[in-house]
């Protein structure tokens, strides 16, 4: 299969983007004032940009360990099939978690895999995701936190691929096929 040739335009600069973190992490540090450490989980693959500069925000005691979950594989659009690849290495039980995701879309990833977490009985948990698009919303869940609210869009960047590309971009940018634009 041939990809679709495109072009991408910047939605979310990667200045906004570390403002923003750094509003966000003043927000998580007083969510968890008597933790002794804070277990943050990122989902794989995403999140890991955001996660990283996220942790470096937190003037705190954290412990970071990941999960990989994916609904999309290589295409644009949900399968609603959450599928776990790696689970985490460390007992969550009786600790306190923040979950960390790139973006929350139909709700499907996020909602089983909260599901999977509580299961093991952390004793606080709390998501948050750089980016929300509610408009694609099929099942009711809302992060406890979001970094930006987006439109409907395919977006990539700051971690978030197209069939793995464009992840190493510094911003948030909007996948614009060249064939769909009008002259």
């Amino acid at each position: 299969m041939t990809q679709r040739p495109y072009h991408i335009d910047v939605m979310i600069s990667a200045k906004a983007i570390a403002a923003r973190i750094e509003d966000l992490a003043r927000t998580i540090r007083k969510e968890y004032p008597d933790t002794d450490k804070l277990v943050v989980i990122g989902l794989l693959r995403g999140s890991f940009v955001f996660i990283a500069d996220l942790v470096r925000e937190l003037d705190m005691n954290v412990e970071v360990d990941f999960l990989e979950v994916s609904s999309y594989g290589d295409g644009m659009e949900s399968s609603r099939n959450v599928k776990i690849f790696k689970d985490l290495r460390g007992d969550i039980e009786g600790r306190d978690v923040l979950v960390v995701e790139d973006i929350v879309d139909t709700g499907h990833t996020l909602t089983s895999v909260m599901d999977l977490l509580r299961s093991r009985h952390p004793r606080k948990i709390e998501t948050i995701a750089l980016l929300d698009k509610p408009v694609r919303r099929e099942v009711d869940f809302k992060a406890t936190w979001t970094g930006f609210e987006i439109p409907d869009a395919f977006v990539v960047g700051y971690g978030i691929d197209f069939a793995q590309a464009n992840r190493n971009l510094p911003y948030i940018g909007t996948v614009v096929f060249d064939d769909d634009e009008t002259a």
